[in-house]
């Protein structure tokens, strides 16, 4: 495989950008080689500087559900840029995003647009304190929210990668307003909320983690978080960045029938553009400037070509069996990755909830942060490296989630599935 190009590009990229990369696991640190410098995506596949092809499984961490670079989508955003590419005022285009997001979504009586999961989340902890008074939140270990400061503490994404316990920079007045919970684990947050009655504004949870690689919420935890939350006058936030229109059109919430309070979207809904949203209920949505005190704001906010490819996957995402066949993909190569590592003899567990999942190179079970600490990154830095070798382009860390798109086929997976075979047989060599 050829890397002159790509080695190029980040030697120049080093001297720019500290560490050469916009996102820190885009480094491929954790998996001890340099990163592909990608010119070109269509369908599953995405092609580097120096011509390689892969198989894309990162699918630029999950926005790309329809596939890269999907016909319509791509139309669309021509159109839209032809009539100008931002305005700083209101469009009939935010409305009609809006009203797909509240028909979608169950917690979303309103929703407010913004440019980027981190600053969607951000804004709805803003608005769970004003609502409440209060100050403290409670989040869980492993989970990454994005990277404003009140939520770096043991947070999962990039810095479990890289192993950073709380980020440098946050001052200690705003950590000791964050709490921190095991996932899965109802009776520690029980005793939190008891500990810290009348002080917590809110509870923010990945209802399914993508961060620490995939966690599914175990029993009833999810039903549990919603009844202690409602008991304790607490705002339930979900942040379904990664899960909303992921799981389902109505996201995570909508599969496992528990309602939050708040919900953060991001990815999906602005079809491989920048944006975000937070929604809720009028009662306390009304809060937010300028029908309220809560101020947000934007430049970019609801701009016309993020909504635009929005509004298309959207519209591609509810026409009938997209989901049915994402999970088919799903399940087929979950079973022939698993299947290979047993005849191999490699001990892995492997976390699915429809089209996003982890391979964790550890017996397991992961239920949460502390059990996919258990893995052997070195072993799943070698068999990414093999794969990528193999034309598989997987996440470049063991604790980030692997993504699916309505583009990938049955051949792609029995591919994948065969280099998987190969990559275990180094590993065992």
């Amino acid at each position: 495989m050829k890397t002159t190009a790509s080695k190029k590009l980040f030697e120049a990229a080093q001297r720019l950008i500290p560490g050469g990369v916009n996102s820190p696991v885009r480094a491929f640190k954790a998996v001890g080689t340099i990163p592909h410098f990608i010119t070109r995506a269509k369908g599953a596949r995405i092609y580097d500087a120096d011509g390689n092809a892969f198989i894309d499984y990162v699918m630029s961490w999950g926005p790309m559900i329809m596939g890269h670079a999907q016909g319509s989508v791509i139309k669309a955003i021509a159109r839209a840029a032809v009539r100008g590419t931002s305005y700083g005022a209101p469009t009939a285009l935010e409305v009609t995003l809006a009203q797909l997001i509240v028909e979608a979504i169950p917690s979303m009586e309103r929703v407010r647009l913004v440019s980027s999961g981190t600053e969607a989340v951000m804004s709805a902890i803003r608005l769970a304190r004003a609502y409440t008074g209060r100050n403290t939140i409670l989040k869980f270990e492993g989970c990454y929210h994005g990277h404003a400061d009140s939520l770096l503490v043991k947070a999962g994404s990039g810095v479990a990668t890289l192993g950073i316990p709380d980020s440098p920079g946050v001052p200690p007045d705003l950590a000791q307003h964050t709490l921190t919970a095991s996932f899965n684990d109802v009776g520690g947050v029980e005793r939190i909320l008891e500990a810290h009655r009348g002080k917590l504004a809110c509870v923010i949870v990945e209802p399914v983690a993508g961060n620490m690689g995939v966690v599914p919420p175990h029993g009833a935890f999810l039903e549990r978080l919603r009844d202690l939350t409602r008991h304790y006058g607490i705002v339930l936030i979900f942040d379904e960045v990664i899960t909303g229109f992921r799981l389902g059109y109505g996201g995570a919430q909508l599969r496992y029938g528990v309602i939050p309070d708040l919900t953060c979207l991001g990815k999906i809904i602005g079809g491989g553009l920048p944006v975000g949203a937070y929604g809720g209920p009028h009662h306390i949505m009304k809060l937010i400037a300028p029908e309220g005190p809560v101020y947000q704001a934007g430049t970019l906010s609801g701009n016309p070509l993020a909504v635009t490819a929005g509004i298309e996957t959207l519209k591609l995402l509810k026409k009938p069996g997209v989901y049915r066949q994402l999970e088919e993909r799903g399940r087929l190569l979950s079973e022939g990755l698993l299947e290979a590592a047993r005849e191999l003899g490699v001990g892995v567990t492997l976390n699915r909830v429809g089209s996003m999942m982890t391979l964790f190179f550890t017996p397991g079970p992961v239920t949460d942060y502390a059990s996919a600490k258990k893995s052997d990154t070195l072993a799943f830095a070698r068999f990414f490296r093999a794969m990528l070798e193999e034309g598989i382009y997987l996440p470049p860390s063991q604790f980030e989630a692997a993504f699916l798109s309505a583009a990938h086929t049955s051949a792609d997976i029995a591919k994948t599935v065969r280099a998987a075979r190969s990559a275990f047989k180094k590993l065992k060599g």
